[in-house]
């Protein structure tokens, strides 16, 4: 154990920055560090090192933080609420408490992670006003109007909400980099399921086939850039508010971006090829698509070994190494000791939770997809609602988990969040949609627009260099945020490919 590792705050190097993180972090324990000897208290409790006997004796008067007992009179492993720890359980994550409590369960559902997710759980009226609106219409009138779209697009943002809450709690229970990784996992389940969606509809129906895939394409490059430029953006302004000036690890930030650099590469190589020899005699346009949709197939299997890769290399080959981080990251929320005195939910409470929300998702994916096309005959462009409209409904608990974490300074838990989601969206959910589309015999390729595929490795870049000083402020979240208002207004007025330009192989296909 190493106390009082606080630097200097004016020291800038890397290694300063990987010891200090803020006057509030006085203990820090390395995974590497010797065994811990146990001594007994005169509170009953036994405790592994003298500073935590310490801490024990100083008065607990319910804001105290730094009162860590860690095995009781009778030697079972106890949490900072006293809880008998469950074997296999972290301890952050314990509730005390076994099986289901349906009322319990339901008030801190509603409770949800942050202030601003509680408020957003008004919105559940939203979510069945939909689902009547849209059986009602199958039953009666055959019809579906943009108002049942509005109300499935308002109230995917409820059943997006309990799905990531009911993931973070599912994540405390389980070590802090698998937690990061399975909490990102879920925040990406609402993106999969609107791809899967989107793709059976387009196999299912040939009338909504151009339609669904443009809605596809824009959309995975939409998530990405909903995550780089809007979340990250509103991250560096919430907390820049907050907080002069926030620091984060180059472990996070430069491992991030260089290996979204080389995903978003590696997702517009199929649109380089095709712009590079359209109008050109060496292979005509049918030539082309077949030649992109196969590229295409190659890129996803790539694509998805790349993710295996990342996977491995952050929560296995270099697991040690992010779990110090995101430990010290811990110590900078002011207010942790309030998040750790809030009930959590059970194993199984976190599990039906997610099959709930799971199943509103669901049905939310198909009454919008099924309604996307009342609002492009009205006027909206598959850009835009691609591009902009789906990943800001997708992507909900992310930002807000993420904007949470960038107020309570810890900005490498928000650094792992909004990067996380976005690799993932490159490596897995893009290979997985390409690949169910090949084996239903949908041709979906990776042939974006051209505008598009530019402004994503723009985004990319700019990002990357807000992120190589290892520093942010309110004023890069500003130009952050700036950056995509102006895409999300040149989506607005960008028009529809015709039926005859249709991009990749849906154009062979029919």
């Amino acid at each position: 154990m190493a106390e009082n590792l606080a630097v200097p705050g004016d020291a800038r190097g890397r290694e300063g920055r990987q010891l200090s993180w803020s006057g509030r972090a006085k203990v820090f324990r390395r995974r590497d560090a010797p065994a811990p000897t146990r001594s007994t208290s005169h509170d009953g409790n036994i405790y592994t090192n003298p500073h935590d006997q310490e801490k024990a004796n100083e008065p607990d008067d319910g804001t105290n933080p730094n009162k860590l007992p860690v095995y009781n009179a009778h030697g079972h492993r106890v949490n900072h609420q006293g809880h008998r720890v469950t074997k296999g359980i972290h301890p952050d994550g314990e509730s005390g408490r076994r099986w289901i409590h349906p009322g319990h369960m339901v008030k801190i559902c509603w409770r949800s992670a942050s202030l601003t997710s509680k408020w957003v759980n008004v919105l559940w009226p939203f979510t069945i006003a939909a689902m009547v609106l849209y059986f009602a219409d199958i039953g009666k009138f055959g019809t579906r109007s943009v108002l049942t779209f509005a109300f499935a697009y308002i109230g995917m943002v409820p059943a997006a909400n309990l799905v990531g809450f009911a993931g973070q709690e599912l994540a405390r229970k389980i070590p802090k980099v698998w937690g990061v990784l399975l909490e990102t996992t879920f925040g990406s389940i609402v993106e999969i399921i609107l791809f899967m969606v989107l793709i059976t509809r387009a196999h299912n129906d040939a009338s909504s086939l151009l339609v669904n895939l443009q809605v596809i394409r824009a959309a995975i490059l939409g998530s990405i850039l909903a995550n780089l430029l809007l979340c990250l953006g509103l991250c560096f302004f919430v907390g820049g508010i907050y907080h002069p000036q926030q620091t984060f690890h180059d472990a996070i930030s430069e491992v991030g971006s260089n290996l979204m650099l080389v995903a978003g590469f590696g997702l517009v190589i199929p649109t380089i090829y095709y712009n590079s020899l359209t109008g050109t005699t060496r292979a005509s346009t049918d030539d082309l698509s077949r030649a992109v949709l196969k590229i295409s197939h190659a890129t996803a299997i790539i694509l998805l070994a790349a993710f295996i890769v990342y996977v491995w290399f952050q929560a296995k080959s270099h697991h040690g190494l992010y779990e110090d981080i995101l430990e010290q990251d811990e110590l900078r929320d002011h207010d942790r000791h309030k998040d750790l005195a809030k009930d959590k939910l059970t194993l199984s409470e976190s599990i039906l939770a997610l099959a709930i929300g799971l199943t509103f998702v669901s049905f939310m994916a198909v009454i919008l997809v099924d309604n996307i096309h009342y609002i492009v005959e009205r006027g909206v462009s598959d850009a835009f609602v691609g591009l902009i409209l789906v990943p800001l409904v997708e992507k909900v608990s992310e930002h807000l988990t993420a904007i949470d974490e960038a107020y309570d300074n810890q900005m490498n838990f928000a650094l792992s969040h909004i990067l996380g989601a976005s690799i993932q969206t490159a490596l897995l959910n893009t290979p997985l949609v390409v690949i169910v589309g090949w084996g239903l015999g949908v041709p979906l390729d990776l042939n974006f627009e051209l505008f598009d595929a530019v402004v994503i490795i723009m985004a990319i870049i700019v990002v990357g260099n807000f992120l190589r000083d290892e520093k942010s402020d309110y004023l890069e979240g500003a130009l952050s945020v700036f950056v995509y208002l102006l895409i999300a207004i040149t989506a607005w007025y960008y028009p529809n490919p015709d039926l005859g330009e249709a991009s990749g192989g849906e154009s062979a296909h029919r």
